[in-house]
């Protein structure tokens, strides 16, 4: 019935108020227009009850100033996506299971009008002619619309959760994604300025936990981040945040991640850090790494420590004409560290492996794996090979070989928790 009521007064809304002033208004003052507004309706609201109009007027300031019927979701802290699959198909994730709600959009104009919002928050726009849009929400949550003609069932909405709780790898390790001993050897080698790659599939956390590596760099440095829809949330107070812009509808004005790169090597960073390397910035990215910017950090899509590397290759391979070999000797000088994210069936996401990329050995890109997560939905067992890594002498530079050793020792070796 509200919903109903809501559909009859919102046209009369938008033809009898000033829209225009109305964009300047906040909620509250927003609100008590539109109750001063409905005791004048001569609609179906008039005949409304306090409660009743009071959800009316909740739902209508939802339309005109939020996400209209997705609003209240932004407000569950338990849901991490938002998948929106037409006017009347909407689903969300809770606690790493898909669930369908009860909940629908007016019609399709609502909806796109919706979808305008939020490409129009950040500067981006999705029509016709722009049918696709990656943008963000206001609290950093990343979304990406795709509207007809290219969805065939109506525009599809998908919103990852930025989630603020939790982010510090002790937090992280009470949730077991992984364990202290793990978060112990992050914090030695963040601040021992190593260079690591966080690789994983879509959904696994990789953003959460850059954000959880972040918080063990020092306040006396000089961060530069680089991300197609900004969602790192730095807590240091020196840091440049960049993003890339996409092409207008007059075919100009496209900065890419490449781009944004080469000229952050000019803004004197300490570290640079790249929400995910896709393409031919992984050349300049690991030149950062390997000439001046130690203790870089970036994110890649993949489903093993191998395939990252694999893949950060065929990237390189991809931007030049390099040799192989040549390729493989600047990944293992630049790389010191492969952290690999796992989503498991139940939901639950973890640090399933910590790689150690040791060097190259005829031509081959040679790896050891530090820690790994045991098999088993609900065991959270995390077991070490016990041996020093290859970048000790990073550790011993900083005197932080005493903290690196409690973390090898404080798991058990592998092969011994199945014993």
């Amino acid at each position: 019935m509200i919903a109903d009521v809501v559909a009859e007064i919102h046209p009369t809304i938008v033809k009898s108020l000033n829209m225009t002033k109305i964009e300047d208004l906040d909620k509250d003052t927003l609100a008590s227009q539109l109750f001063d507004f409905l005791e004048t309706s001569q609609t179906s609201a008039a005949e409304l009850g306090p409660v009743d109009r009071q959800r009316v007027v909740t739902q209508l300031v939802q339309d005109i100033k939020g996400l209209g019927p997705i609003e209240p979701l932004l407000g569950d802290p338990h849901v991490s996506d938002i998948l929106i699959n037409g006017v009347d198909n909407v689903y969300v994730e809770r606690r790493g299971q898909l669930e369908q709600v009860d909940l629908r959009f007016r019609d399709a104009q609502h909806l796109l009008t919706i979808a305008q919002r939020i490409a129009g928050w950040v500067g981006r726009r999705v029509d016709e002619s722009s049918p696709m849009v990656d943008a963000r929400l206001p609290d950093g949550s990343r979304v990406n619309i795709i509207i007809p003609p290219l969805a065939l069932d109506g525009a599809a909405v998908s919103i990852r959760r930025f989630v603020v709780r939790g982010t510090s790898l002790l937090q992280m390790a009470e949730r077991h994604v992984l364990s202290r001993s793990m978060a112990m050897l992050f914090g030695v080698a963040v601040k021992s300025r190593l260079n690591i790659l966080v690789s994983g599939g879509t959904g696994v956390g990789k953003t959460t936990f850059m954000n959880a590596l972040s918080r063990e760099i020092g306040h006396n440095e000089r961060l530069i981040t680089i991300e197609d829809a900004a969602e790192l949330q730095l807590q240091q107070p020196h840091v440049i945040r960049l993003e890339t812009r996409t092409m207008s509808a007059e075919g100009t004005g496209q900065v890419n991640m490449r781009e944004l790169l080469i000229n952050t090597l000019r803004m004197r960073p300490d570290r640079i850090i790249v929400g995910e390397v896709r393409g031919s910035e992984a050349r300049e990215m690991l030149h950062a790494m390997n000439t001046g910017h130690p203790g870089s950090m970036c994110t890649l899509h993949a489903n093993s420590p191998r395939d990252a590397l694999t893949r950060l290759e065929n990237m390189l391979l991809m931007s030049g004409d390099t040799p192989i070999p040549v390729l493989r000797h600047q990944i293992a000088s630049s790389i010191d560290i492969v952290v690999q994210l796992e989503r498991l069936r139940s939901g639950h996401r973890c640090v399933s492996s910590i790689t150690n990329v040791v060097g190259i050995e005829n031509d081959i890109l040679t790896t050891e794996e530090l820690w790994r997560r045991c098999p088993g939905e609900d065991k959270h067992v995390f077991e070490t090979s016990g041996r020093l890594p290859s970048w000790v002498d990073a550790v011993d530079a900083v005197n932080l070989r005493e903290p690196l050793m409690a973390a090898i020792n404080g798991d058990p070796k592998m092969g011994e928790a199945d014993t």
